[in-house]
């Protein structure tokens, strides 16, 4: 047992919408496959991995670094202790080999697409579902059913607020209980009447939360607190930058409701450093790591383990991104939830085609792996690299 290859793309995620900080008219995203030696039911076994919107495809390090330091890993060493697997958390230590502690960069986002694949692979030579094998892992009984919200509200080139109304009642109409819209990149007067349009709209069937996509100042910040806090939001995210731990700590201070954080840290001495001093509270707030950003699953568990530190649960935690990775963690591992991004970022965010939300839930298919076999357009995207 063996990778025999390891094939890497950057594919356009590219739109129109902006958030307060970043438009997207030139993103891109790497996507990749880890292929194996191993057939099951009659066809060689493929990981795949891709990296969450918002950070750009990491083609060169893949190339580069970890890539070949994948394939020219003994295989033996990289094996489970039966022999019989890939050992992801083994082959995670390849990867990282010659690395400096510290200064995260962009390598967090290659090595997370990379274990997403890792993973991946290791699931379907497994022969089961991600999330059904995590749980085992654990000793813990998978629950299949995940709560999901549905992120949009982007700022938009001749979006006004019937636009904006439209789309959120479409987000109702598919079942979704929360959804999310941005603020900070228009004035606070602008934002105040977007927001007001879409609660008018939502009128008590869904709950609102919005997303400032770390753009505000502390002043700014604040103002936004006092403007918010008369409304009854699901949550307000990512005030600040994502390192001013001050002022994230501060606006607690003027915002009682919950607030959420974390889709831009990177690894578990960034989260550790935010239980410490970001003020963030374990009874109401909301912690937004996203493996495929932060070095991949092997790191999030080392994550957990801080929050467990700290007296954190695992159901505080609903990951950024929008992708199935995070579906099978939550499912497997007892988060909170997961973003979804019902019209963005196709055909890489969703669910499989045949799942459904229904009351703000999704249940998670018996698909061995991520499940990405059952989402049609996006493995004829990854089978088109690799197989």
């Amino acid at each position: 047992m063996r990778i025999v290859d390891v094939c890497e793309v950057t594919k356009p995620i590219s739109s129109p919408i902006r958030n307060a900080y970043i438009d997207f008219s030139r993103m891109t995203a790497s996507l990749v496959a880890v292929v194996t030696d191993v057939v099951r039911d009659g066809r060689r076994v493929v990981g795949y991995g891709f990296n969450s919107n918002g950070r750009y495809g990491q083609g060169g390090l893949i190339r580069e670094r970890f890539r070949e330091r994948l394939l020219e890993a003994d295989p033996a060493s990289v094996r489970d202790d039966a022999g019989d697997n890939l050992d992801p958390h083994k082959l995670w230590a390849v990867m990282m080999r010659n690395e400096k502690p510290g200064g995260h960069g962009e390598r967090s986002v290659a090595v997370g697409t990379l274990d997403m694949a890792i993973w991946d692979a290791t699931a379907k030579i497994a022969g089961k579902p991600l999330f059904r094998l995590l749980a085992e892992r654990k000793g813990r009984e998978a629950d299949p059913r995940v709560f999901v919200y549905a992120a949009g509200g982007y700022y938009y080139p001749g979006k006004d607020d019937t636009a904006l109304r439209a789309e959120m009642r479409s987000y109702l109409d598919r079942g979704y209980t929360v959804v999310k819209m941005k603020i900070g990149g228009a004035p606070i007067d602008e934002d105040r009447r977007r927001i007001e349009a879409v609660l008018a709209e939502i009128d008590g069937r869904a709950r609102l939360a919005v997303d400032a996509n770390g753009r505000f100042d502390l002043e700014t910040g604040i103002a936004y607190a006092k403007m918010l806090r008369q409304y009854p939001l699901f949550w307000y995210e990512e005030v600040g930058d994502p390192l001013d731990y001050a002022l994230q700590a501060a606006l607690s201070e003027f915002y009682p409701g919950p607030m959420a954080t974390g889709e831009n840290l990177f690894s578990h001495q960034d989260a550790r450093n935010l239980l410490r001093y970001g003020g963030m509270r374990p009874d109401r707030d909301w912690l937004q790591f996203d493996c495929a950003l932060s070095y991949g699953l092997v790191e999030y568990l080392r994550t957990l383990d801080v929050l467990h530190q700290f007296g954190w649960s695992p159901s505080r935690c609903i990951p950024h991104g929008g992708h199935q990775m995070s579906l099978n963690i939550a499912a497997g591992l007892g988060l909170g939830g997961n973003e979804s991004y019902p019209d963005l970022f196709q055909p890489y965010g969703g669910f499989p085609d045949e799942v459904t939300v229904e009351d703000g839930h999704i249940v998670m298919p018996e698909l061995p792996g991520i499940g990405f076999e059952g989402k049609s357009e996006l493995i004829a995207v990854m089978r088109a690299l690799a197989e």
